[in-house]
């Protein structure tokens, strides 16, 4: 596969290329956690879906360029190219616009060439002002101080109090590998508001596949286990990404705790920027990560069209899933466990 330069290949990432596939992304000011090549496997692995993981490789056979790439299929859902899928980031890395706009011509091509509905590029800045694109969702991303007491103090007043308050309860927290005590508590959480939960088997090979910077993080109250939160950790970045409570979590403050021990953690660790993630405007996700002092920073998912005429509408904000987000609601929990995974593995 060669690209409009010349001196420029566009290859595919095989198993050899991944150590320098991901200096590159550790290097470039750009990379995040979600250009990783590890995830390749894991969309392979937990999902079965395919993945065309591409990179701009020079004459001399240094990496210019990334592009992760997955391509989920679904019936109720549509068929898609995304870069990347179940990540909050993705699109082209590279820092050159010319590479990095000749791989994402390489994605429009393999696009077509699948016959896919759509590439979603999820960028958290403007790429192409001529894509269609929206602004659903928005990041938040804060530097944190080196002292834990500095961090502590520099959330706001109200929301500090529901720290302290976890604290006063009792709450530790343990780091651990426990990933039967994080799913069970996710996926309760999860179906309380409404979502197909991911399959232990996702969370198992996350594990695997990014070993020390993929950690868990489960709060006891008085030895039982009460909240959880899967952690992803790049460069001195740290990225509170699957959490949640149990029904006591709430009148323990246990998730407040949760990411305040994430936090303290982190930053004892040497990490310098807390990411706590994505969220869709007007959600509690969005005003409870306000009520800690971070502000929105707005994200850019564009697209290429190709067998659809106009940008998907997948998200729980669509008034045309409210039924079933109602109905999931009042699953039994075993049955949304049973469930969750075949649908969310469509969800990308």
């Amino acid at each position: 596969m060669m690209s409009a330069a010349s001196s420029i290949q566009i290859r595919r990432l095989e198993p050899a290329d991944a150590p320098r596939w991901d200096a590159f992304v550790e290097r470039v000011p750009g990379g995040t956690f979600f250009h990783r090549a590890g995830w390749k496997r894991v969309l392979e692995e937990a999902f079965g879906h395919s993945a065309h993981f591409l990179y701009a490789e020079s004459e001399t056979g240094d990496i210019l360029g990334v592009l992760p790439l997955g391509h989920v299929r679904s019936r109720l859902f549509g068929n898609a190219l995304v870069s990347t899928p179940f990540c909050v980031y993705g699109g082209s890395l590279s820092e050159s616009p010319e590479i990095a706009n000749q791989l994402d011509a390489e994605a429009c091509r393999l696009a077509e060439a699948l016959k896919v509905d759509h590439l979603e590029l999820r960028y958290r800045s403007a790429r192409h002002t001529d894509w269609p694109s929206k602004d659903l969702y928005v990041t938040f991303r804060k530097p944190i101080d080196p002292d834990p007491e500095h961090n502590l103090l520099a959330i706001p007043r109200k929301q500090r109090a529901m720290v302290r308050k976890g604290i006063q309860a009792g709450l530790e927290s343990r780091v651990d590998t426990d990933i039967e005590t994080l799913h069970r508590i996710y996926s309760e959480s999860v179906r309380n508001l409404g979502t197909p939960v991911f399959s232990r088997t996702y969370f198992r090979v996350l594990k695997d596949v990014f070993g020390e910077d993929c950690q868990t993080l489960t709060v006891h109250h008085h030895g039982t286990p009460v909240a959880a939160v899967l952690n992803f950790f790049f460069r001195d970045e740290v990225l509170p990404y699957y959490g949640g409570g149990t029904l006591e979590a709430r009148a323990l403050k246990a998730n407040d705790f949760m990411y305040w021990e994430v936090m303290r953690r982190a930053c004892e660790r040497g990490v310098r920027l807390f990411d706590f993630g994505r969220s869709k405007r007007g959600t509690g996700s969005f005003d409870f990560k306000r009520n800690w002092g971070f502000e929105p920073e707005s994200m850019r998912y564009e697209y290429h069209l190709v067998r659809s005429s106009q940008v998907p509408d997948i998200n729980p904000l669509n008034p045309k899933y409210r039924l079933f987000i109602e109905g999931w609601k009042r699953l039994p929990l075993p049955l949304s466990r049973l469930m969750g995974p075949w649908l969310s593995r469509s969800l990308g």
